[in-house]
């Protein structure tokens, strides 16, 4: 009875929290899911009398070379901003701060989490401001004899890129942090009485011991960078052309611009697996379960 009573008082307490995620998560993905093989617009005739159209719109999708543009784009932006840039910047900064005092800690801390606590919209004009033509890297550049480069135009890719490096390494930064502060003392000293050097250290004993805390961190700022939308958007609008327009950005496009709602849910849908997709890789390359 006793056990009874005690699961009745669990179901219920759960049972407000577990209401909320399925209204407001996993209706709206399987709505989005049928939604993908519709016609379904978001103005207009088949707003209300939409049909089932099947595949069509995936088929379409990759036969669209804008779309294909788009996915290339989501993959560069990912791997240089997130996989790379985020995370050796965060472990570079992690390694950096295990033997300073708690004074620089606490600064370079709080300079580095001023770009992740900062809205995207903030720090897009915050770097709009910086890559201008008339900003401070070109104003900064004159000093040396440099001409005014259009960085916006000519280099945009790499303007994103760097922004959401800006705004997201404190968060890498902190995971490392805390992973590289569990590594027990004794096994340092053991290597380094065995002769070990700094690089074998890093690769034989750091990495192999963090290699959890590697995982969780490549697949949470893969999913945080995947979606990325406002900064992309509020720096560069997908352009020049479509030199920045990634899949978050296309699938705007096309749902809100276009007014395409099915053939936009589907491309979130297979952002959804390539995000689940990326996860599971990185998980068995790195031969750990989360």
């Amino acid at each position: 009875m006793n056990n009874t009573n005690q699961k009745t008082k669990i179901i219920a307490f759960m049972a407000p929290a577990m209401i909320l995620i399925v209204l407001f998560y996993f209706a709206p993905a399987i709505m989005a899911f049928l939604y993908s093989f519709t016609d379904k617009a978001l103005v207009g005739i088949t707003s209300k009398n939409y049909h089932f159209t099947g595949i069509q719109n995936y088929v379409k999708m990759f036969k669209d070379p804008r779309f294909i543009e788009s996915l290339i784009n989501t993959i560069v932006f990912l791997l240089f901003s997130a996989v790379i840039g985020q995370q050796v910047l965060g472990f570079i900064l992690a390694q950096l701060m295990q033997k300073q005092s708690k004074f620089i800690q606490s600064i370079v801390g709080l300079a580095v989490l001023l770009g992740w606590v900062t809205p995207e919209v903030v720090v897009s004009f915050v770097f709009f401001a910086f890559f201008n033509t008339t900003g401070s890297l070109n104003s900064f550049l004159g000093l040396f004899g440099v001409a005014p480069k259009a960085w916006l135009f000519d280099y945009a890719m790499v303007a994103i890129i760097l922004a959401n490096i800006w705004r997201g390494t404190a968060f890498s930064m902190l995971m490392f942090q805390s992973a590289l502060a569990g590594i027990p003392q004794e096994a340092r000293e053991a290597a380094w009485l065995d002769g070990v050097g700094r690089f074998q250290m890093l690769t034989k004993i750091i990495i192999p011991i963090i290699k959890g805390s590697i995982v969780t961190n490549t697949t949470l700022v893969t999913l945080q960078t995947i979606g990325l939308f406002g900064l992309i958007y509020a720096l560069t609008g997908g352009g020049p052309g479509y030199d920045t327009t990634t899949v978050p950005i296309y699938m705007y496009q096309k749902s809100f611009v276009a007014y395409q709602l099915g053939y936009g849910t589907a491309m979130a849908i297979i952002l959804l697996l390539f995000g689940i997709c990326l996860s599971l890789i990185y998980m068995k390359s790195l031969k750990h379960e989360l």
